[in-house]
């Protein structure tokens, strides 16, 4: 069956509406503290190993698309159960995990582009987040708000001179995910360019929550968890860390597992699951064989329908080939050529041409690929404000 087709720009689109102000990024530049402390905030009070399995399930970006409707059309499997129903899908192993975990499978879905921008950080920087990801638990600390509790056990681990915050299920066999605002959990924002999204508990979860930290029903996922981090600290800052496969257990989640990539205990990058996502930087896309599409017939793969994932309904005026696109707030701010939207390069245009995204609402239509940039006509669905109208 094709599986190699992928999801629909405009669907994408839609599902990043919800993440106001990360800002534009030359993809031929590093994440900045920002930047990375922007994206990771959402989950870096994680534990370790759930943390590690989302940051490796995000550089897969379309499985886990496909995983998340799986999960919603098998509401009634879930913790290990669900994992083991899936073991024999082709899906990446951290992704399978996953589904363990709806709600957070969920999330990631809902916001494809914070998710493959966490998957961008992952392969090209991941001493980078682990950095980010320590900076964050100490800010969360300072602040008091991250403590153990009856859920998840917190600890500091010493490497270097330094002391990493260690985050742990309490119970290794039942692991709870927190929900919690991150404009309460890290104290006073330091980048007020930069504001950490906030992505509010499901509605099973209770009310919105603005402050302090909530936990769900603990899962029965003990076997699902293969990941964790090594944290070792150097080159001022935790340079020497990296995230870590338990190959046994990841082995025995899957029936596609390759062992021998991860013979070391140490993860990496499989391109074999990233389905013809573009990688964000030139270097990446050569080192993993992946060319950068230019052809018409290229880019609307990269709009296409998301063949063998799920059905997809079309919406009322819109062409698939790429006219009259419905109407949607890309919640970026001066998105430039050569800067790519989820899933493909938007922005085909020639130097110079700049985009800004915040500004209210926009309507996509008969989309120019000529050397000044995009160009966007009326009609189709508008959205703005924060919604859809």
């Amino acid at each position: 069956m094709e599986r190699r087709k992928l999801l629909a720009l405009s669907t994408a689109a839609l599902a990043l509406a919800p993440f106001h102000g990360l800002r534009a990024q030359d993809s031929n530049k590093p994440f900045t503290t920002e930047q990375l402390d922007q994206m990771l905030a959402p989950i870096a009070l994680y534990p370790d190993a759930l943390l590690s399995q989302v940051l490796m399930a995000a550089t897969y970006p379309l499985e886990v698309v496909e995983a998340a409707r799986w999960s919603q059309a098998n509401p009634n499997l879930k913790g290990d159960a669900a994992v083991a129903a899936v073991k024999d899908k082709s899906w990446d192993v951290s992704v399978k995990s996953l589904v363990a975990f709806p709600q957070t499978l969920q999330m990631m879905s809902n916001q494809l582009d914070w998710t493959q921008k966490l998957g961008d950080a992952m392969i090209g920087q991941q001493k980078d987040v682990a950095t980010a990801v320590q900076r964050l638990r100490a800010k969360a600390q300072a602040a008091g708000n991250l403590k153990s509790t009856p859920q998840q056990t917190v600890t500091t681990q010493s490497s270097g001179g330094a002391s990493a915050i260690v985050i742990e299920p309490a119970n290794p066999e039942l692991l709870y995910v927190p929900y919690y605002n991150p404009a309460w959990a890290y104290g006073a924002w330091p980048y007020p360019a930069y504001p950490p999204p906030y992505y509010p508990p499901p509605p099973n979860y209770g009310a919105a929550l603005m402050t302090g930290m909530m936990f769900g029903l603990g899962v029965a996922a003990g076997a699902a968890m293969f990941g964790g981090w090594h944290w070792g600290y150097g080159g001022g800052g935790w340079g020497n860390s990296y995230t870590t496969v338990n190959v046994n257990r990841a082995t025995n989640i899957t029936n596609n597992f390759n062992a021998d990539r991860y013979r070391n205990g140490q993860w990496s990058h499989d391109p074999a699951h990233r389905d013809g996502v573009p990688y964000r930087t030139p270097a990446e896309r050569q080192e993993f064989g992946q060319h950068r599409p230019d052809s018409a017939a290229q880019r609307e793969q990269f709009r296409g329908q998301l063949d063998g994932r799920g059905n997809y309904t079309q919406r009322p005026g819109e062409n698939r080939a790429g006219e009259n696109r419905p109407a949607e707030n890309r919640s970026f701010e001066n998105r430039t050529a050569g800067d790519r939207g989820a899933f493909g390069d938007i922005n085909r245009g020639g130097s110079g041409a700049t985009r800004d995204f915040d500004r209210g609402s926009q309507s996509w239509g008969n989309r120019s690929w000529g050397g000044g940039g995009e160009r966007f006509g009326g009609g189709g669905e508008r959205f703005g404000g924060g919604g859809r109208r």
